[in-house]
């Protein structure tokens, strides 16, 4: 078929030279969608951005959230539908090189591995601080060398528990959900019950549905809006790279991936509500540049004596972000190593645990290392490389959507489902996703935005690391396009037929991988 790949020596879930594959039917749908929302850590990153939020929009915080799921909603139609003719665990980095090229698909790689580096560190040092704060270890938060090391002992931990298996990482995953839910829902709840009692001690509010309107502070305030939205978001893609280990792969991934988007949705709107309700929009306004620790100040406030349980909300849901989040990166380098577009070492899997045990070591060990250098330069450094993760995060989501509909595009015309919820919906989401790219270049562009207030090459840090890392994987591309041909050889294709869902060929309706070659 012409639409085919060339021969591949280790096919899907296989490892190194044709080894042991990952282990099928590992997990189940619940516990993907589990996964897909704690990979975003919903807790933490509701905690971060709140404040930032408020200081943009004011009590139009829910509608800003509820704006920024749209884009987010349609690339994860694309994800979907990718899912149901090729489930391979490179997700991005597998259906790019399909439908535009193994240039394009490598660098959408090398951004969905690089994101996992950038971030990692950061949450195991949230988790941490908001554990100790819970227990009353305030000493410990606040002293350097306790904080780093502990959050480099969380790593490793949390890695391991990512190479002991799938299942043991399901486990986990499910505990640290309910546990995170569960206090999120107390806080909410107790917010909001005070803000009605009138026992509230800040500036209450009473909850308006106007506040779900995204454009009630304008466009300016809306981009800026957006662009802190957008990364609270990112992340629930995790449940689709689990693809070839979930009982029924073809479709169980993406409904994963999607349902994680709405659940988000609900529990980001439910909170910003309780929060902008409870605190009002001046204390949220003066306190935006304390970040999560802005979730700190309010515990107290709502809860008294109660707030660690909202401190341990955002310490859990660190923690299983932490875990999750190595999940694409570690699929990522297994996908593009199997497929001879990294070293193939990356490529190996655990006999035992039947985990891409290489890759998964190399990514925890990259991002200790980014965490510990980032934070002898100073704290600010590592918050400016997370910045710069948005870079990351809109360009391979971006490049998802418009392979989406470039893979499709034979089949686009052929119902009006299709056209939508295949080709225009990933289309528009990836045009949103650019425009914000665009944006977030313009706004790190000035050395004043950044959180070091430095300039670097005369740009803000967050761009220069941004533009540094998309260098270095364009020279990684290079050298290794010298070195090993095989995979720069294939070429883009459109989907086969057979395999596309509720379409009436003349060979039966079928779905399946859509990656075996023909033998």
């Amino acid at each position: 078929m012409a639409d085919r790949i060339a021969d591949e020596r280790t096919g899907p879930g296989r490892g190194e030279g044709g080894g042991p594959s990952l282990k099928p039917n590992a997990i189940g749908f619940v516990d993907a969608l589990v996964i897909g929302l704690n990979s975003t850590s919903p807790a933490y990153s509701i905690a971060a951005v709140i404040g930032p939020v408020v200081a943009l929009v004011g009590i139009y915080a829910p509608g800003v959230m509820l704006a920024s799921f749209v884009p987010m909603l349609l690339i994860a139609s694309a994800f979907y539908f990718l899912n149901r003719i090729d489930q391979d665990c490179g997700t991005t980095f597998s259906w790019v090189t399909r439908a535009m090229g193994p240039w394009a698909g490598w660098l959408g790689g090398w951004a969905i591995m690089m994101t996992g580096v950038l971030v990692v560190g950061s949450l195991a040092d949230v988790a941490v601080s908001f554990g100790l704060l819970a227990f009353g270890l305030d000493s410990l938060a606040e002293s350097d060398l306790w904080r780093q090391l502990l959050a480099v002992l969380l790593i490793l931990v949390m890695t391991a528990v990512c190479v002991i298996g799938t299942e043991a990482s399901a486990r986990v995953q499910n505990v640290l959900i309910l546990a995170q839910v569960a206090f999120l829902l107390v806080f909410a709840v107790v917010a909001i019950y005070r803000v009605y009692a009138d026992t509230g001690t800040l500036g209450s509010t009473t909850p308006e549905v106007e506040w779900l309107n995204p454009f009630g502070e304008g466009g300016a305030a809306l981009t800026g809006g957006l662009l802190l939205g957008v990364f609270i978001y990112w992340g629930w893609e995790s449940a689709v790279n689990l693809t070839e280990e979930t009982e029924d792969s073809v479709s169980a991934p993406g409904k994963a991936g999607v349902w994680s988007t709405i659940v988000l949705l609900v529990t980001y709107v439910s909170v910003g509500f309780a929060v902008v309700a409870y605190s009002g929009v001046a204390f949220l306004s003066e306190n935006a540049a304390e970040e999560e620790f802005l979730f700190a100040l309010l515990a107290g406030e709502v809860l008294g004596g109660w707030d660690w349980v909202l401190l341990l909300a955002v310490s859990t849901s660190a923690i299983a972000s932490t875990q999750t989040t190595i999940i694409p990166a570690s699929r990522t380098a297994l996908s593009m190593a199997r497929r001879q577009a990294v070293p193939r070492h990356y490529g190996h899997i655990s006999p035992r645990f039947r985990t891409p045990d290489v890759s998964t070591w190399w990514v925890a060990g990259i991002a200790i290392v980014w965490y510990l250098v980032l934070n002898q330069i100073s704290a600010n450094a590592l918050f400016d490389s997370l910045t710069a993760l948005s870079l990351l995060i809109a360009f391979y989501y971006a490049l998802t959507g418009v392979a989406c509909a470039v893979y499709y595009r034979r089949e686009l015309t052929r119902s009006v489902r299709n056209l939508l919820l295949i080709g225009v919906g990933p289309l528009v989401g990836a045009a949103l996703l650019a425009w914000l790219l665009v944006e977030s270049v313009r706004d790190m562009s000035d050395p004043a935005n950044s959180y070091s207030g430095e300039s670097w090459f005369g740009l803000g840090p967050p761009l220069v690391i941004g533009i540094a890392i998309a260098l270095a994987g364009v020279v990684l591309m290079l050298v290794w396009r010298l070195q090993a041909t095989r995979f720069w050889a294939e070429r883009p294709g459109v989907v086969d037929p057979a395999l596309v869902p509720h379409r009436e060929t003349g060979h039966g309706h079928r779905t399946g991988r859509g990656k075996e070659p023909p033998r």
